[in-house]
């Protein structure tokens, strides 16, 4: 199925809800669409481009005046399996939030611990999605897609992603030219739990005895204790990476203040927490009409009705540079800001 609109409005395809404009819109469900209007329509190559998602992960501050691609692609089936795991390929249009809960209903596990992050299943390997301890680069083994580029279709194995924290090749080097439209995951058969992640596995001991069902359960009612529904309350979910930063700088900031939480990452480095920094600089709960910061969650930023990306935006340079100024770390939205 085919849909193209001029001057299209993107309120509903950014979970901020903010009613940015696109120029043109085309969302497509089947390969063989894509390939048709490209081919049907060579003036796409003269307009800029953005690949659209589930637009969760996203931050509109003006209307878009170009092309905007929207790959719908649906499905979900088993494509090989063995005594311990299975490989399931998944529609880039799949709601990632469904795609979990039908595994763990299903008995394929790994992925429990990602449960209610918002957003469909294509953008899953672009951000290298990530929660409670796991990162599903731990779980993808195939990005299927096309490439705008060669005009052709091909798959990405998982050791060619180069994935990183919140990090890929298809936003770096592949960026608004690889347009994912299915994704194979290896998942499980027997369940291998990460609890060590906060409060998790205290979370998982309420609810009995030990299952990825359970684990389940746990985070989504961490994350709805946490975080608001989209649905509900615009947002993008943590719209900041944890900043990680030398363990010079590290050392310094545990002495000043002993409470702040501190993990190790990678060459010896230290990875902190972003919304425990914010909210020492004093924004959990601010408002400026209808911009804000989460009042239970400082790594949030909101839309309470009718916040304009510029807002946002300026909201969000605003909370980046107090942190600079009180901690001398500098921050780095995990959204995208277009």
């Amino acid at each position: 199925m085919i849909r193209f609109f001029e001057d299209f409005s993107l309120k509903n395809y950014n979970t901020f809800g903010v009613d940015a404009r696109a120029r043109f819109f085309f969302e497509f469900t089947e390969l063989d669409d894509l390939t048709e209007f490209l081919q049907q329509n060579t003036s796409w190559k003269e307009e800029r481009l953005l690949l659209l998602g589930g637009g969760s992960n996203l931050l509109l501050v003006n209307d878009f005046d170009g092309l905007v691609i929207h790959p719908n692609v649906p499905g979900v089936q088993v494509v090989r399996e063995n005594r311990n795991q299975v490989w399931v390929e998944v529609g880039a249009g799949e709601d990632w939030d469904r795609f979990v809960d039908y595994c763990v209903k299903a008995e394929f596990y790994g992925l429990e611990n990602l449960s209610l992050i918002p957003g469909n299943v294509g953008a899953a390997p672009v951000q290298n999605i990530g929660a409670y301890g796991v990162e599903v680069k731990d779980y993808v083994d195939t990005v299927n897609g096309f490439d705008l580029d060669t005009m052709t279709n091909y798959s990405i194995p998982a050791e060619q992603c180069q994935f990183a924290y919140r990090d890929s090749i298809f936003k770096n080097e592949l960026k608004n030219r690889f347009i994912v439209t299915s994704v194979i995951f290896r998942l499980e058969k027997f369940p291998e739990f990460k609890l060590d992640y906060g409060s998790l596995k205290a979370e998982v001991e309420k609810r009995g005895e030990l299952h990825p069902q359970h684990v389940r359960d746990a985070v989504v009612a961490i994350r709805q204790s946490k975080l608001p529904d989209p649905s509900e309350l615009g947002n993008a979910g943590s719209f900041f990476k944890n900043p990680v930063v030398a363990a010079e700088l590290a050392e310094k900031l545990k002495a000043a203040y002993p409470e702040m939480p501190a993990y190790p990452a990678d060459a010896g480095r230290i990875k902190l927490a972003a919304g425990w920094l914010i909210e020492q600089c004093g924004w959990k709960g601010f408002r400026d009409g209808d911009a804000g910061v989460h009042q239970h969650q400082a790594l949030v930023l909101v839309n309470y009705g009718s916040a304009t990306g510029q807002e946002l935006f300026q909201l969000s340079e605003k909370v980046k540079a107090s942190v600079a100024e009180k901690f001398g770390v500098e921050l780095e939205a995990e959204a995208n800001i277009l």
